[in-house]
Parts: C-alpha cells; structure tokens; sequence
C-alpha cells in the first residue's frame, strides 16, 4: 500500500522500467510462443500488461490517453513495447495532475469490490509483476535472452564476475 503519490511514482519508476525491459527483449517470432494452445501466447500476455494500465486505472476515475483494453494484440514487438511506454507516462502523468495523497484513501468500485486507490496502485504493479514471471519462462522457451530484473539473469552474472546458479 502507499501512503503518498511519490511513494506509487517511484516504485512505479522501477517496476514499469523492468517490464519495459522484458517487453524489449521480446522479438516478433516469440510473441507466438504458448504453454498450451488453451493458454495466452506471449504476445497477447504482453498485450494484456498494456491494455490492463487503462482498463484498471479507468475504474478508479482517472483520465489517461493510454492503449484502450479492446486493442486489438499487435503481431510487432516493438509495437507492444512502445505502447506500454506510452500508456505506462501517460497514467504517470495523469496520477500527477489529478490526484493527490488524500485520493489514496479513496474507495473505488473495482470488480464488485470497494477497494482504496492505495490497493489499486499496489495491484497494477504486482498483476505486471506477475505476469512478468509468466513471459521470462515463456522467452526462455522462445530461445530469448532474459533481462534480469530484481536481480541478474542467468547471462548476467558474468558481467558481476560471478557464477550462474547451479541448475
């Protein structure tokens, strides 16, 4: 939960930087890549952390010009990883010029239950967090390099001059 609208920003800051990562690292051929043909592709999961910055923050009352939920999912990478750029600085921005630390503590009809703005901050980013988890596996099984997140990935940690986990 956060007590203050630049508490949210910056952790917002780290967070939306790690899945810009990811969402770089994504090339057109793995937005094919599936567990299961019942199971979200890799790129329509990427697609699904852009679309949910305006589905989930829309509920809440907040104006933002951000990729609309009904986006039909693009069949470029890049395409994915510039909208989440622009809809990640645009909810930035919109948090920044119409909310304040009082609105935190607002109540908000989301999904049939009452939940504060503080709850609803602290779910976008753990839902892109989530999520983030499910596509390193699935790039993985695309042949990608992972970009390590909240530490090095397995290709990283030669450059901090250690040793890989042993697998």
């Amino acid at each position: 939960m956060f007590n203050t609208i630049d508490e949210f920003l910056t952790n917002w800051g780290h967070e939306s930087g790690s899945t810009q990562k990811i969402l770089d690292a994504l090339s057109d051929e793995s937005l094919k890549q599936e567990v299961s043909p019942q199971d979200r592709t890799l790129g329509r999961i990427a697609w699904h952390i852009v679309t949910t910055i305006d589905e989930m923050m829309s509920r809440t009352g907040l104006m933002l010009e951000a990729t609309p939920e009904d986006a039909p999912v693009p069949a470029s990478a890049q395409e994915i990883a510039n909208a989440y750029k622009v809809s990640s600085e645009a909810m930035e921005k919109a948090i920044q010029e119409q909310w304040n630390d009082e609105t935190l503590k607002e109540e908000k009809d989301m999904y049939g239950q009452m939940w504060t703005i503080s709850t609803v901050l602290s779910l976008i980013i753990t839902h892109q967090a989530h999520h983030r988890g499910q596509m390193t596996v699935l790039m993985r099984q695309a042949g990608l390099t992972v970009p390590g997140v909240y530490g090095p990935a397995r290709e990283e940690w030669a450059a901090f001059g250690g040793q890989p986990p042993e697998v």
